[in-house]
């Protein structure tokens, strides 16, 4: 029985969780608007709808995101959740969504994206509201319901509607710090200050913080400036100028007065002074300046002298002035309006720097000499007052000296188109003094010399025919006529051009005649120095130098003069130049060529008689058998030729000797006679 139970309770539970089957089919999540104010709220509603096979309670679970980080999820059967977000700041802006699961299933709704329009109201605080000159105010930046990172800025708001400015950017926290300098004029600081934030996305910045005041405090007071003098200051009369500040404690403070950046006087008190007799100098701008520390109030004044006399003005007879002539200086003062006996005049010359006393007088006359060259200046004194001249400048001249002309290197020769150094020097005379070059009566060159030193020229011949006596000219300012130098004649050494070599006989010389070489030049000064070279040979076969612009050479040939020669041609200028190559050949003499022409006729002649006692020979071997028969007349003309002393071979023998052989042979002969007897004959 409990078992058929057991079987039935499982069964209903099979069919009740068969009617619990679900499905979500879309979540989604929204809000009232994408764009919120900063301080208002954020409204999220996120919305299941989930179809079911049956209608049953399902418990749903609803997690709210941003930017993928969890905020908030509860648990409810609702099909509907609200997650609210109040106040909506800055960091708020971003990507939302939710999900939810039930059961195991989850589904999640599109991302929905949510700006937080602004920024809060920072908040600005000072350190100290009341501070002194010289320290610095220390402000502190919140931003206390936003999130970092953050740009602060601070600003120093001027009466001129103007600002200083500070930025400081802060990652981690939500605050910041700044320091403002006091300066000097400022009673009562205003400050503000704002936020700036910036994201992936957006950027906002926020309102003005509220305005801080800060309250300065002065340690001392504007410096006054005073001068006590007439009101119409005229140089002579005696100025005093005071500056004086007041000071609200004890403190060591430094005060001074001072004009065009000069400090004329100075003290660690309240108050100081500067007196002097005025001057033109006097006139300008004082300045007078108070320190504390890094404090400085400064003020300033004009102060106005009224000239007394004007600046006295030095003539001169001349500023170029002969030596030994007369020299006079006056000294006179311009719309002077008191009696000019009154003024003390001096005359001074320089160098020296502080210059040298000539004469307390206005006038001065004097023998100019040499060493009375220098600056002159006049000095005027009335009611203590010295003024000084412009100076003048005076020159006295010595005449110059008759010039020496001289060359660089000695030597009073030049090669054509070379550089021709020449000095030029008075030994005596006042500079500058003007050196002028002549060749001939053409002027070349003028040079100034402003020392006691010689003037050097340079002058290049570029014709050989441009001769001439060289004469230096000298001047300075001297009144006198012009110096000149003796003459100075240059020789002008024209190069050797255009060598050239011939022969007679021109080409072809019979061996042991004689060929004559003449060597010339088409320019060159002289002597001309000629060699004559075979070539590849180092060392010349003649050499003559002669006063002329040509040389002749006679010369025996051999066969071994044949060759190429060159001619080379040279004087003073150091310049070797080369002819042309010759080409020479030496030929038999006409015996030798008759000689060599007989022997080559002999050898002919011995050549053909030769060949033709071969050929004899030969035609004699190809017929062997000759008829031996003989008329008595023919052995008796062979016998005569016998006894004439020839045999048949043409050798000659003596008389006895050819008979007595002749007699054998002619009883030979006719003893053996046969059928060979024609060719024992021959033999």
């Amino acid at each position: 029985m409990y078992l058929a139970l057991f079987v039935i309770l499982l069964h209903c539970a099979s069919l009740k969780a068969q009617d619990n089957v679900f499905t979500i089919n879309k979540v989604e999540l929204t809000v009232p608007s994408n764009k919120v104010n900063n301080g208002e709220s954020i409204q999220l509603t996120c919305t299941v709808d989930i179809s079911k096979s049956v209608s049953f309670q399902m418990q749903h679970t609803f997690l709210f995101y941003k930017d993928d980080r969890l905020l908030y999820n509860i648990t409810s059967l609702r099909v509907k959740e609200r997650y609210k977000i109040f106040p909506a700041r800055f960091a708020d802006s971003g990507n939302y969504k939710c999900t939810v699961e039930a059961n195991r299933k989850t589904k999640s709704s599109s991302d929905l994206e949510v700006q937080v329009k602004g920024l809060s109201q920072p908040k600005l605080t000072a350190l100290k509201t009341e501070v002194t000159e010289g320290d610095v105010v220390s402000l502190r930046c919140e931003e206390p319901d936003e999130k970092p990172p953050f740009i602060f800025v601070f600003s120093k708001l001027l009466p001129n509607e103007q600002q200083q400015v500070k930025r400081k950017q802060e990652l981690n926290t939500n605050f910041t710090t700044a320091e403002f300098p006091v300066e000097v004029g400022d009673l009562i600081l205003r400050f503000q200050c704002t936020a700036k934030v910036n994201s992936a996305v957006y950027s906002e910045t926020s309102e003005p913080s509220n305005v801080t005041l800060v309250t300065v405090v002065e340690q001392f007071s504007n410096p006054k400036l005073t001068v006590r003098s007439p009101r119409n200051i005229t140089e002579g009369d005696r100025i005093d100028i005071e500056c004086s500040t007041v000071v609200a404690q004890e403190r060591p403070i430094e005060i001074l007065i001072q004009k065009d950046k000069r400090i004329l006087s100075s003290a660690q008190k309240p108050r100081v002074t500067y007196s002097a007799i005025a001057t033109m100098e006097n006139n300008g701008n004082y300045t007078c300046k108070v320190e504390l520390g890094s404090v400085s109030k400064t003020s300033s004044l004009n102060v106005v002298v009224a000239e007394l006399f004007a600046k006295p003005i030095l003539t001169s007879s001349s500023t170029e002035v002969d030596e030994n002539e007369s020299l006079s200086l006056w000294c006179h003062i311009n719309d002077y309006i008191n009696d000019s006996s009154k003024a003390n005049f001096s005359i001074i010359k320089r160098p020296p720097e502080n210059g040298t006393l000539l004469k307390t007088s206005s006038n001065f006359t004097i023998k100019a000499q040499v060493n009375d060259s220098g600056s002159y200046v006049c000095r005027a004194k009335i009611k203590g007052i010295t003024k000084e001249s412009d100076p003048v400048r005076i020159t006295v001249y010595a005449p110059v000296s008759n010039p020496d002309l001289s060359v660089d290197n000695s030597f009073t020769e030049v090669v054509l188109g070379k550089t021709l150094l020449l000095r030029c020097q008075s030994m005596f005379g006042t500079p500058p003094i003007n050196y002028t070059l002549f060749r001939g009566n053409r002027r070349i060159h003028t040079i100034t010399v402003f020392n006691n030193t010689y003037a050097e020229f340079k002058d290049i011949q570029t014709k050989f025919d441009d001769l001439g006596e060289y004469i230096c000219e000298a001047s300075n300012c001297h009144s006198h006529a012009k110096r000149r130098s003796q003459g100075l004649n240059i020789t002008v050494i024209a190069p050797v051009r255009n060598v050239s070599l011939g022969s007679y006989p021109p080409a072809e010389v019979e061996n042991g005649e004689e060929i004559v070489f003449f060597c010339s030049v088409s320019e060159g000064s002289l002597p001309v120095n000629f060699s004559i070279f075979k070539q590849n040979e180092q060392t010349p076969f003649f050499y003559e130098s002669k006063m002329e612009t040509k040389v002749l050479w006679r010369k025996i040939l051999t066969k071994q003069d044949t060759g190429k020669y060159f001619c080379e041609a040279s004087n003073r200028a150091s310049r070797a130049v080369r002819s042309n190559l010759l080409n020479v050949k030496v030929i038999l003499a006409s015996w030798q060529k008759g000689l060599i022409a007989a022997i080559v006729l002999v050898l002919i002649a011995l050549a053909a008689c030769g060949f033709w006692w071969y050929l004899r020979k030969k035609e004699k071997d190809k017929h062997p058998t000759m008829e031996m028969s003989g008329s008595t007349a023919a052995m008796n003309s062979t016998n005569q030729k016998l006894v004439s002393g020839q045999n048949n071979d043409g050798e000659f023998y003596s008389g006895s000797a050819y008979i007595e052989d002749g007699e054998n042979h002619v009883k030979a002969t006719d003893e053996n006679k046969g059928p060979d007897n024609g060719n024992a004959e021959v033999e």
